[in-house]
């Protein structure tokens, strides 16, 4: 096994796994309020996923990613984390639907706080160089609708500084309209495209979904036949208020029928897939409880296994854990 303190690990040293979205955060928690789950809440949800998966994907390197990286060393657990860098606006973005414009104060001290991000990323990157398997430059920060853009320039900025000065894979996880062109001049200073694809969000039905994400993904990766091209989220909502999404495209049957075929296919071709995601998050979206960001977990914020999970945790029980 190549050392990870002296060499930089290849993305196709990397063996193909089951791989999910992970964020802990449950009733009353979330990243604005800065409460973050305790570490016997992590290690509950990691006991239930090192069941069925091995690779993690964190959005950030707040304390809720450093506890789930201590819970994998201090418990032993077969898990191992693509980080991610929790990205602020850089440069304001009219054409966000829910408000993407900052003034200049606002976004120099997220560019400092972005720079900040980048130094905890390399700093756990190098605390816990065994159970990281990647790092990602930041989430859906180039795409045409996001409130938190950053320019082409600045994620190459990230991507360069990684890659001189950690031992792990580098990456971004975006869109995969982006990837198409505007990420270009990106790709050459990255180990693996990461690529998001969502049917549902673009009004596809059930019996379209499959064949709208394999387009999506053969729409990178045709772009670029010398490099591994991965997704990062890839799912099903099971409610929504009618945001963005038909209710009646939104449903539990839905999401088990969707991630069933999505399996298939990743599996026969060795894509390696993060689901989104492994539970739901109330703190997302808006007051409504109905509204579809709340919703894409495989289990519900109890740690309860919706029927999609049913084959594999049908012993799990309300109030049990793992």
């Amino acid at each position: 096994m190549f050392d990870l303190f002296k060499t930089r690990q290849s993305w196709s040293e990397i063996p193909f796994a089951n791989a999910i979205c992970y964020s802990g955060y449950r009733d009353g928690q979330s990243p604005p309020s800065g409460v973050f789950p305790s570490y016997a809440q992590i290690h509950e949800d990691l006991e239930i996923l090192a069941r069925h998966w091995r690779y993690l994907r964190v959005y950030d390197c707040t304390p809720h990613a450093e506890t789930v990286l201590r819970v994998i060393r201090e418990q032993g657990l077969p898990l191992r984390v693509m980080l991610g860098m929790g990205l602020g606006a850089e440069v304001s973005n009219p054409g966000c639907p829910w408000g993407g414009v900052y003034d200049d104060a606002v976004l120099a001290a997220n560019r400092a706080e972005n720079d900040a991000e980048l130094e905890r990323m390399i700093a756990l990157s190098k605390a816990y160089p065994r159970e990281v398997l990647c790092l990602s430059i930041g989430n859906e920060a180039s795409v045409d609708w996001n409130d938190h853009m950053v320019e082409v320039e600045r994620l190459i900025h990230f991507a360069k500084t990684l890659r001189r000065r950690t031992r792990h894979p580098v990456t971004f996880c975006e869109n995969y309209v982006p990837w198409t062109d505007k990420l270009r001049p990106l790709v050459r200073h990255l180990d693996v495209i990461s690529v998001h694809t969502y049917p549902v969000w673009e009004y596809k039905s059930i019996d379209e979904a499959l064949a709208y994400t394999q387009e999506n993904y053969f729409a990178v990766r045709g772009r670029y036949p010398d490099m591994p091209v991965i997704i990062t989220e890839a799912g099903w909502t099971t409610r929504s208020n009618g945001r963005g999404i038909d209710p009646d495209n939104a449903s539990e049957s839905l999401q088990a029928t969707y991630y069933a075929q999505l399996m298939e296919w990743a599996e026969a071709e060795q894509i390696m897939t993060f689901v989104f995601e492994a539970f739901d998050e109330p703190w997302k979206g808006s007051p409504d409880p109905d509204e579809p960001e709340k919703h894409w977990g495989l289990f519900t914020v109890e740690r309860q296994p919706k029927p999609v999970m049913m084959k594999w945790f049908s012993d799990l029980r309300p109030g049990e854990g793992a």
